[in-house]
């Protein structure tokens, strides 16, 4: 949980150099949970954030399924929208490595 935790922290500062806006944390959505939520003037990102040892092992970590969960939550979040389903959003993956290093991966799962 807390290296969980760790990670996300990492991933919300490394958006926050990139002029993002974290808009929520944790968020429940009918599909599940989204790990971070940022905004960017009106662009959205859902960032799901994985932490492994390597890059690569964070990477291995995403299952299509869990891709589809993050996809209903994340088609759910916007319906609170003003421009609903025609915001402007993606879909991104963040893998922290065991040094603490941040790696982006935006449009990961082929939405934008």
């Amino acid at each position: 949980h807390l290296a969980g935790k760790a990670a996300e922290d990492a991933a919300a500062r490394a958006y926050e150099a990139r002029g993002y806006r974290v808009e929520a944390r944790r968020w429940r959505g009918p599909g599940g949970e989204i790990d971070l939520i940022l905004r960017k003037g009106d662009m959205l990102v859902f960032a799901e954030v994985k932490h492994s040892v390597t890059f690569a092992s964070a990477a291995a970590r995403i299952t299509p399924t869990q891709m589809q969960r993050i996809q209903a939550s994340a088609a759910h979040f916007l319906e609170g929208e003003p421009r609903g389903q025609l915001t402007e959003a993606r879909l991104d993956a963040v893998f922290v490595n065991g040094k603490g290093q941040v790696e982006i991966l935006e449009n990961a799962f082929g939405q934008g």
